[in-house]
């Protein structure tokens, strides 16, 4: 640990630069994977605050909610038969609001449900994103599929799907704007057995979110992203300290001849590998949340603790793993051979 720290000390630049490498990637990381958790739940936070459980769509339909049908004799025989199974619509639209402002929303519609906001005829529960953007309990909305008018009954926190505020509306209104008495799809909570129900698929909540448009190429991308960063980051470990330690096999002969063992030469570069790496992660850290803090009010990021966490531990181990391979060759070195070598 001593011998570490005089290194770090004598060598101060070198360690910066490493150190402030390692900072900007995993700010960098930080940022991208807050993004992408922010995107996620902007496309899908009505799904993803559901429980774990199955949905169920007409087999024909291919996994595209809007263009499933449940027939009406087995949604009841599934409601009836299925504790806390509920029937449910998502389709896409618009509404109207009092100033002609076309606003585009997902609207919802369920069974009776403590999973689903259930409202009254002629009533609509919003997400709070649209009270942001303006409208206020009590306004009137229009569409115009539907003859009646939508009178504004609260606001909801994290209701999205596919990027738009959703939009909870009365079965009633829903078939009439839609024109079908049909509902697109059964969910069943992970506290009930999952029946197997002929004509119909089930997906899992991850399957469907798949199926959601965009959802998948989406995350895909910035995942990949992130995970080229921490990649990257291995490298740059592995080269910083196999340079490091081409300058220092003449020291690491001496050291060995004067009975250093193998292992201590290890913990001093795992010690200043650590080191580096956490005085990095707490100013990128820092810098991350004062980003999630101060983020634009129409940027979609999310920064949990939980992920923060576990990027810093990859970005850890990956420290460790490039270094240790890095130093395969202090392994190697004969205590003679590397005292000439750092001779000539």
């Amino acid at each position: 640990m001593n011998i570490a720290w005089k290194e770090i000390k004598k060598n101060k630049v070198r360690f910066i630069i490493l150190g402030s490498i390692v900072f900007l990637v995993s700010l960098l990381t930080f940022i991208i994977s807050g993004l992408a958790n922010g995107l996620s739940q902007d496309n899908a936070a009505l799904i993803k605050s559901l429980p774990d459980g199955q949905f169920y769509m007409a087999e024909d339909a291919e996994g595209t909610n809007s263009l499933s049908r449940i027939d009406l004799k087995i949604q009841d025989q599934t409601l009836s038969e299925t504790k806390d199974a509920v029937a449910l619509s998502i389709q896409m639209g618009f509404l109207n609001d009092e100033d002609d402002k076309q606003r585009s929303v997902a609207f919802v519609t369920s069974t009776e449900s403590p999973l689903f906001e259930n409202v009254e005829k002629g009533e609509i529960v919003l997400d709070r994103s649209l009270q942001e953007a303006g409208l206020k309990v009590g306004d009137t909305l229009t569409n115009d599929q539907f003859s009646g008018e939508f009178t504004v009954k609260e606001f909801v926190d994290q209701q999205k799907y596919s990027h738009a505020p959703v939009a909870f509306i009365n079965m009633e209104n829903y078939k009439e704007m839609y024109r079908t008495n049909e509902m697109q799809l059964l969910f069943v909570p992970e506290n009930s057995e999952f029946p197997t129900i002929a004509g119909l698929q089930s997906y899992t909540n991850k399957e469907f979110l798949s199926a959601i448009p965009s959802y998948s190429a989406e995350q895909l991308s910035l995942n990949m992203i992130v995970w080229f960063l921490v990649v990257i980051s291995a490298l740059l470990f592995a080269i910083f300290f196999y340079m490091m330690n081409v300058q220092k096999i003449g020291l690491y002969g001496i050291l060995k001849a004067i009975g250093v063992k193998t292992s201590t030469l290890f913990k001093m570069m795992w010690t200043q590998m650590f080191f580096i790496t956490t005085i990095a992660l707490v100013f990128s850290i820092g810098l991350s949340q004062l980003f999630n803090q101060f983020a634009p009010a129409g940027m979609p990021f999310s920064l949990t603790a939980t992920v923060t966490i576990q990027l810093s531990i990859v970005f850890l181990v990956i420290g460790f793993i490039g270094a240790t391979l890095s130093g395969i060759q202090i392994k190697k070195v004969e205590p003679l051979q590397a005292i000439q070598q750092g001779e000539v």
